[in-house]
C-alpha cells in the first residue's frame, strides 16, 4: 500500500491539510495554526494557483507528446505534483533563491524562466538551460539531474547569506532565503544528509522541500525508509512538517511560514509534501511494470486540480473563469510546440567551453583549440 493511508493515526494527526479530496475546506488539527493565512488569500490569488496548475499540466502533456514525436531526448513529467510546486513557489519572495531538481516545471515558469529553456535542455541544445543570474529568471537556479546535488548547491548559497548578513536582519523586505526541491529517492542520497548537517550547523536560511511522490523510479518509499521521511530532517534538529502535497493551500501556507522563519534567522526548515507521480519517472520509464492500476486510481481521486476547482466553485468561481484558465493552458502548450519545432536542432560544440569559469582561463583556451584542430582533421581527411 502506498500513499497517505500509510502514515498511521499518529502521523495523520500531524499532517497539514486544508482542502479535502472533494475540495471542501476542512483543516486538519495540524493545519489550524495556518488557517488564518489561507483565509486571508484573495479570490485573485486562489484563482492564480488554479491557473498555474492548469497551465503547467497542459505544458507537461505537450512536452511528453513532443518527446514521443522525437523532438526531445527525454522528458520528466510533473503530472500530479502541481499543487506542491505551485503552493511553495508562490510562497517565495522575489529575493529568495530557488533550486529545482528536474521536474519543477511550474516553479521555473512562475519565477519567469521561459519554458522553452527547459525543453532546450531536454533537447540537448544547451549545457545548462538558462542564466540563473539574469533577473528575468527570478533567482531560479539550474535543473540538476544528479540526484540530490542541488541540495549542496542550495546549502552553500544559504550559508553565504548568513556570512554576508543577508538574513535575520529584521527587514523582511531585504532578508533572503533559499528553497531547494528534491524527491523521495534523492532523500536517501548522502548529499542531502550532508547538506542538512551544514544547514543546521550554520543556521542557514534554507527550506528543504521534499516531494514524496511515492516512487524512486521503481523503488517504493516503503523500501527506502521504515519511518516517515520528514523525520530524517528532524533528526538533524531541523523543524520538519508533513503536508498533503495535493492540497495547494497546504503547500502555500506551510511554505510561507517556513520561508518567513528561515529568512528571519530561524535557521533551516523541512517540508515533506505527500503527493504522487501520476506519469512515468521519465519518458524512458514504464510504470506499469511496478505499479498497479488500483494504486494509480486511488490517487486520481485526489487530483490537485480537480480538488482546487471544486473549492473555487464552492466560492462562486464562474464557468467563464475555468474556460479562460483552460484556454490559457492550451495557448501555452500550442506556443511551446511551435517554438520547439521551429528552433535549432544542433548545438555549437564551442558552447561546451562557455561559462565554465567566470573569467578567461588558459586551460579552457587550450581545450577549445584542441577541439577545433580535431574537428578540422576530419574535414581534411587527416584522421
Amino acid at each position: 500500500m502506498t500513499g497517505l493511508e500509510e502514515t498511521g493515526t499518529h502521523d495523520d494527526q500531524e499532517l497539514v491539510r486544508l482542502l479535502d479530496a472533494d475540495g471542501s475546506f476542512a483543516p486538519t488539527p495540524a493545519a489550524e495554526r495556518y488557517r488564518g493565512i489561507a483565509e486571508a488569500l484573495s479570490d485573485a490569488e486562489l484563482e492564480q494557483f488554479y491557473r498555474d496548475m492548469v497551465s503547467i499540466r497542459a505544458f507537461d502533456r505537450q512536452a511528453t507528446n513532443l518527446q514521443r514525436q522525437g523532438q526531445l531526448a527525454l522528458w520528466p513529467p510533473s503530472w500530479g505534483q502541481e499543487a506542491a510546486q505551485v503552493g511553495s513557489v508562490r510562497a517565495a519572495r522575489a529575493q529568495d533563491h530557488l533550486f529545482p531538481s528536474y521536474r519543477e516545471h511550474v516553479v521555473a515558469r512562475v519565477r519567469g524562466v521561459d519554458p522553452l529553456h527547459i525543453l532546450r535542455l531536454m533537447r540537448g541544445l544547451t549545457h545548462g538551460g538558462w542564466n540563473p543570474f539574469d533577473p528575468a529568471n527570478g533567482n531560479t537556479h539550474l535543473y540538476t539531474l544528479v540526484l540530490g546535488a542541488q541540495t549542496l548547491h542550495a546549502t552553500g548559497l544559504a550559508m553565504g547569506l548568513v556570512f554576508d548578513g543577508k538574513c535575520g536582519t529584521g527587514d523582511p523586505e531585504r532578508d533572503e532565503a533559499v528553497i531547494v526541491y528534491y524527491g523521495d529517492g534523492a532523500s536517501s542520497q548522502g548529499d542531502v544528509h550532508e547538506s542538512m548537517v551544514y544547514a543546521a550547523s550554520f543556521n542557514a536560511p534554507e527550506v528543504f522541500f521534499l516531494q514524496n511522490n511515492q516512487w524512486a523510479i521503481s523503488v517504493p518509499v516503503s523500501t527506502q525508509s521504515r519511518s516517515p521521511l520528514y523525520r530524517r530532517s528532524a533528526g538533524y534538529g531541523i523543524p520538519s512538517i508533513r503536508i498533503d502535497g495535493n492540497d495547494v493551500l497546504a503547500s502555500y501556507v506551510v511554505s510561507k511560514v517556513a520561508l518567513d522563519e528561515a529568512r528571519a534567522g530561524g535557521g533551516p526548515r523541512a517540508v515533506e509534501a505527500m503527493t504522487y507521480r501520476m506519469g512515468a519517472h521519465t519518458t524512458s520509464d514504464d510504470p506499469t511494470k511496478y505499479r498497479t492500476s488500483a494504486e494509480e486510481q486511488s490517487w486520481v481521486a485526489r487530483d490537485p486540480i480537480v480538488r482546487m476547482r471544486a473549492f473555487l466553485e464552492s466560492r462562486g468561481a464562474s464557468q467563464a473563469f475555468f474556460d479562460d484558465a483552460e484556454a490559457e493552458g492550451q495557448a501555452l502548450a500550442d506556443d511551446i510546440r511551435v517554438r520547439t519545432t521551429d528552433s535549432a536542432t544542433t548545438l555549437d560544440p564551442a558552447q561546451i567551453f562557455a561559462n565554465v569559469y567566470s573569467e578567461p582561463h588558459p586551460r579552457i583556451d587550450e581545450q577549445r583549440e584542441w577541439l577545433a584542430a580535431y574537428e578540422a582533421s576530419f574535414e581534411e581527411g587527416a584522421s
